[in-house]
């Protein structure tokens, strides 16, 4: 390291490191504070030295509470895989005790997965290690696009499979497989057994689809296929969850998950009819990288995860 670098980084003090990673996270003074264990004020010092450090105000306040400035959104990106670095090279090589670890993990996922094993995830880990904290950011439109890059920061995605995971930096375990069903209105003249030709003259609901028609990758891309044109969409909503709501009281239709369909199978305004084109099944699949396949604590977190979805699993 040449002499001016090497100065320039002893005159940092790198305890910051800790508070800045917290108030990335938080977006909030007073709750960083409580995840450090330091007083609001020193919380709030500590803020105003890293602003003058980078000349940024890292956080903006708006109406709503804080936002990350430009810098602060880049540099929230680059300190969690610096903090996770720092933690392994500091801390003594202990074994993983899931009985008395208060360890975070942080498993990135759409509310369909959640609604299909979130609870049975939660109850899981709960059981196993009651002091394991989830932190568990939810998918809104498309995935992050340097895939490889997220995963460092994060202990893992659960997503269908998707060309970009299929790198060598990344591994995926199956957790559970889903099938396709359609869902109108209740008083909707179409037939139980719904045709393609229904599918390209209703219109759809779309979940999590940044514009206005499915792209390419979509899990749905071969009945998309067999369709004679794309299908006509009257909503996008950012929620798979939410897409029912959207199909009540309309002629329209949606194609979307049976597990998360039958959570509505008891709503006398809608129906739960087969797919036509019999697509291809949904196949969720936890994505991490490569670097923490040996580590204790990840190998742990994938058998918690293996258990959760084995009630979705076919029996042998």
């Amino acid at each position: 390291m040449p002499r001016s670098a090497a100065v320039a980084l002893a005159n940092v003090d790198l305890n910051l490191l800790v508070i800045l990673r917290e108030l990335l996270r938080e977006r909030n003074v007073t709750r960083a504070a409580e995840r450090v264990g330091v007083t609001q004020p020193a919380a709030s010092a500590a803020l105003a030295r890293l602003r003058r450090h980078f000349d940024d105000d890292l956080l903006e306040r708006t109406r709503g509470g804080f936002v990350l400035s430009p810098l602060g959104r880049r540099l929230a990106v680059q300190i969690e895989p610096l903090c996770l670095g720092l933690e392994r090279f500091f801390a003594p090589e202990e074994p993983f005790r899931p009985e008395v670890s208060e360890h975070e993990f942080t498993v990135m996922t759409t509310d369909y997965v959640l609604a299909a094993m979130g609870e049975a995830l939660s109850r899981t880990v709960h059981d196993a290690a009651p002091g394991v904290r989830l932190h568990v950011p939810v998918v809104k439109g498309r995935l992050p696009a340097d895939l490889p890059e997220t995963l460092r920061t994060l202990d893992g995605i659960i997503s269908a499979p998707k060309a970009e995971f299929k790198v060598d930096e990344l591994c995926g375990q199956e957790l559970f497989r889903d099938s396709w069903v359609c869902v109108v209105d209740a008083a909707n003249p179409v037939s139980d057994r719904i045709g393609l030709a229904d599918l390209e003259r209703l219109p759809w609901v779309i979940p999590n689809h940044p514009d206005a028609q499915y792209p390419a990758s979509s899990p749905l891309a071969p009945l998309l296929a067999m369709l004679g044109s794309r299908p006509r969409v009257a909503v996008r909503v950012d929620s798979y969850a939410a897409t029912p709501w959207f199909v009540a009281g309309t002629d329209r239709v949606a194609v979307m998950q049976g597990r998360l369909a039958a959570g509505f199978a008891d709503r006398p305004d809608l129906r739960i009819v087969p797919c036509p084109g019999n697509p291809p099944p949904i196949v969720e699949v936890f994505w991490w990288h490569r670097l923490r396949s040996g580590d204790a604590a990840h190998t742990w977190l994938r058998s918690m995860l293996d258990s959760a979805s084995r009630s979705l699993r076919p029996g042998p």
